[in-house]
């Protein structure tokens, strides 16, 4: 459902949190490995147990992080702080990108993602303003 006092924060949420299921928090939380395979990451042979625990960490963190949008999508100002924590993970989520770029410590595809985070975090400010 969509929120007709506030269409676009409605929007943003659905579409964001669809995306984001599929394209990040599913993979890292079924298959870390497969996923960052995906991304272009080196996957040394060896004991990668500590790296497939971080990555489903993060995957099952990021699910969560899902549901709470897709939860607050059908009315978006009765949730203010889920723009928060959007808008602080997406900055942190760029920074961290952009400081791997600076030490060419990961793919290019991890390097695209700057601009992907920073929209969304920058459309995430616009659209929490409005609330």
């Amino acid at each position: 459902m969509i929120d007709p006092s506030a269409p676009l924060a409605s929007w943003f949420l659905w579409i964001v949190a669809i995306a984001f299921l599929f394209a990040f928090a599913l993979p890292l939380l079924v298959v870390p490995l497969d996923w960052a395979r995906v991304f272009r990451w080196r996957v040394p042979s060896g004991d990668n147990q500590l790296t497939e625990y971080f990555g489903r960490c993060l995957g099952a963190v990021a699910v969560a992080i899902v549901v709470c949008a897709v939860r607050a999508a059908p009315r978006p100002r009765n949730h203010p702080v889920l723009f928060e924590l959007l808008i602080i993970s997406g900055g942190l989520l760029t920074a961290v990108h952009a400081w791997g770029a600076i030490r060419r410590r990961q793919p290019w595809t991890e390097t695209v993602e700057i601009a992907l985070y920073a929209g969304l975090t920058v459309a995430g400010v616009w659209i929490y303003r409005r609330l």
